[in-house]
């Protein structure tokens, strides 16, 4: 009889312990989902090709890249910019084509650029952002 009892007993707990660890991962899961719709309603523009962090954009239109795109055209740009002049002027084009908070570096270094050309689309790439 006092083993039936503690089969039973160790039955309840273990179901018991399923269940409440099935509410605590429903309910991470719900306030995951929660924080997203949260987010989701908090923010203008509900595109999710634009990045979350960096995203201010120059002329205040949308621009659907993926992120895989951004941070290739980053990679690229911080490259060009290594080179000479004409590679500085294609790397401050791809700035201008993101168009977001990420390209402020090497904006910035623009202004310190020998090349007046470089130093000029630099100012007015740098000048979007007030």
């Amino acid at each position: 009889m006092l083993n039936f009892f503690a089969i039973v007993l160790i039955i309840f707990i273990g179901i018991l312990l399923l269940v409440l660890k099935k509410r605590s991962f429903r309910k991470l899961i719900n306030t995951g989902k929660l924080h997203s719709v949260k987010f989701k309603k908090n923010r203008k523009n509900n595109n999710k090709f634009l990045s979350n962090k960096k995203s201010f954009l120059y002329d205040h239109e949308a621009k659907k890249y993926s992120l895989f795109y951004k941070n290739s055209q980053r990679k690229k740009m911080f490259r060009l910019f290594q080179g000479n002049t004409e590679d500085k002027l294609k790397s401050l084009k791809i700035a201008k084509e993101l168009s977001d908070k990420s390209t402020l570096s090497i904006l910035r270094q623009g202004l310190r650029d020998m090349s007046p050309e470089v130093v000029k689309l630099s100012a007015l790439l740098i000048r979007k952002f007030k």
